[in-house]
């Protein structure tokens, strides 16, 4: 039976603590943090593992509270102007099989106040990386251009991400692909409500989105010789 992970209640604390991002208030809130928040959040990620599976068994969905596919609420404020000790939203990524490698392919899910969604891809991946995703774009056109013109992934999903003003170095300027050979990320984003992350039908529809971003998670993994 569908049933409900998340309740306004999260998006509530979320506020609350952006409100008051101090050590003093979370410590005084940190039962209603793990009810409200972290505990659904491990519970949705707990059953998400078989759904997943369905999508690709290349894919480590973790529900452990601490080293899995959660992040901490806590921030890294050691190079940060913002020295704010928590974040104001809660996240999990779910990479494929290379979990411990951040440009690993993975699947995201994104839960703040005003700001649901699910994504994927690689964001940010260092040079060597993306310069092996641009020359697996220009040698594998159609494929690329066969993931974008998917009628699912259109419809579910988004292709965002910082871009170059001007062609990356080694690239004829008019090639056909230019436009997404500037990208610096190859992320995607599904957007969602935060009525729709509350009603009992957000497991299907998160799934269904990451279904639907299949074929573009497994270019890239074709992309970086990794099994999908």
């Amino acid at each position: 039976m569908p049933k409900s992970y998340f309740t306004p209640a999260l998006f509530k604390f979320l506020r609350e603590l952006k409100a008051h991002n101090n050590r003093a208030w979370f410590q005084a809130n940190k039962d209603r943090y793990e009810k409200t928040v972290r505990n659904p959040l491990l519970d949705f990620i707990g059953e998400l593992g078989p759904h997943m599976r369905r999508i690709s068994r290349q894919v480590v969905v973790d529900n452990s509270p601490s080293g899995g596919s959660m992040f901490r609420i806590y921030r890294d404020t050691r190079f940060a102007k913002d020295k704010s000790p928590y974040k104001t939203h809660v996240a999990a990524q779910f990479r494929t099989a290379r979990s411990k490698d951040v440009h690993s392919p993975g699947y995201y899910l994104h839960l703040a106040p005003g700001e649901v969604f699910a994504g994927g891809g690689i964001w940010r991946p260092e040079a060597p990386v993306l310069k092996q995703i641009r020359e697996y774009l220009v040698g594998h056109p159609s494929a690329w251009k066969a993931v974008l013109g998917d009628k699912k992934f259109k419809k579910h999903c988004t292709i965002e991400g910082e871009k170059l003003s001007r062609p990356p170095k080694g690239y004829p300027p008019d090639h056909e692909l230019m436009e997404y050979l500037k990208y610096k990320d190859f992320i995607f984003f599904t957007q969602f409500g935060e009525k729709e992350a509350c009603a009992p039908n957000f497991m299907e529809k998160y799934v269904e989105s990451c279904a639907a971003a299949a074929p573009y998670m497994q270019l890239l993994s074709n992309a970086l010789m990794m099994e999908w």
